[in-house]
C-alpha cells in the first residue's frame, strides 16, 4: 500500500472553497479520501466538490461559519451522518481583517482574529477528537503561518493567533497521542492566494519578498497541499506536535546577506 494512500479515510477541510484549503481538499481526494468541502457559502464550495467528483473523487459540501459554535457542531454531526466519522481534520479557515501597527488595532479586529483563528480551531478539534479516537485514531492538521514564528510590525495579532495554533497542536499531540491521534501545523510563507492578496498584489512588496527568499519567489497554494497529504497519511505516521515550515527558505536566511 502506498505511504500516501488515503482510501477509505474521511477528511473535513475548513475554508476549502479557495486557496490553500481548496488545494488541500483536491489533493486529499486525489489520494483517495472522501472530502467534506466547507466554507461559509455553499455556492462557493459547490464548484470545488464538483471538480473533485469530475476527476473521480468523492466530495460533499457542508457550509460552516467557523466563528459560530453551533455551525461547527453541525459540521461534525452532518459529516458523521453522511460518511460515518472523521479521520482527518484540516483546520484551514482563518481571518485577518487588520494590517497595520499592533497598537492601533481595534478591539473588534483583535477579537475577530483570535476567536476565528484560535478559539474556533480549539472548539472544532475538541468536537472531533472523541469520535476520531473511537475510530482508532486520525490526523489533525492546522494551517498556521510563519507569522507565528517571526516578529512583524504589521501582522502582530495575526501572528499571535498563528503561534497559538502551534501550541494547540502540541497540546493535542500530548493529550491524544495515546489514542493514536496525531496533530501538526503547516506554517506557509507568502502564498499567492486571495487571503494574502494585499501582500503579493503590491509589486513592491512582492519583489521585496522574492529578493529576501532563497527560492526567489512566493509560493503557490498547491505547494502546501502535499504537506497536508503527508501529515494525513501513513507517510507521516510518526510525526506529531510539530510545525512544518514551507516558505521557500525565507525564515532560515536571506540571499541578500546580513545578520
Amino acid at each position: 500500500m502506498s505511504l500516501f494512500d488515503l482510501a477509505g479515510k474521511i477528511a473535513v477541510v475548513t475554508g476549502s472553497s479557495r486557496g490553500i484549503g481548496r488545494a488541500i481538499a483536491e489533493r486529499l481526494a486525489e489520494h483517495g479520501a472522501r472530502v467534506v468541502v466547507s466554507s461559509r457559502k455553499p455556492e462557493a464550495c459547490a464548484p470545488v466538490a464538483e471538480a473533485i467528483i469530475a476527476r473521480g473523487g468523492e466530495a460533499h459540501v457542508i457550509p460552516c461559519h467557523i466563528a459560530h459554535k453551533p455551525q461547527l457542531a453541525a459540521l461534525v454531526e452532518q459529516t458523521v451522518a453522511h460518511w460515518g466519522g472523521i479521520d482527518i481534520l484540516v483546520c484551514n479557515a482563518a481571518v485577518n481583517p487588520y494590517f497595520g501597527p499592533a497598537e492601533a488595532i481595534p478591539d473588534e479586529a483583535y477579537d475577530r482574529i483570535m476567536n476565528a483563528n484560535v478559539r474556533s480551531n480549539f472548539w472544532l478539534c475538541n468536537m472531533v477528537l472523541p469520535g476520531m479516537a473511537a475510530r482508532g485514531g486520525g490526523s489533525i492538521v492546522v494551517v498556521s503561518s510563519i507569522a507565528g514564528l517571526r516578529g512583524t510590525p504589521t501582522l502582530a495579532v495575526y501572528g499571535l493567533s498563528k503561534a497559538a495554533d502551534m501550541q494547540l497542536v502540541r497540546n493535542i499531540a500530548v493529550a491524544w497521542g495515546p489514542k493514536n491521534i496525531r496533530a501538526n501545523c503547516i506554517a506557509p510563507g507568502l502564498i499567492r492566494t486571495d487571503f494574502a492578496r494585499a501582500l503579493w498584489e503590491n509589486p513592491t512588496l512582492e519583489r521585496q519578498r522574492a529578493r529576501e527568499t532563497p527560492l526567489q519567489r512566493i509560493g503557490e497554494a498547491d505547494e502546501i497541499a502535499g504537506a497536508a497529504v503527508f501529515l494525513a497519511s501513513s507517510a507521516g505516521s510518526f510525526m506529531t506536535g510539530q510545525t512544518m515550515v514551507i516558505d521557500g527558505g525565507v525564515t532560515v536566511g536571506s540571499p541578500l546577506g546580513g545578520e
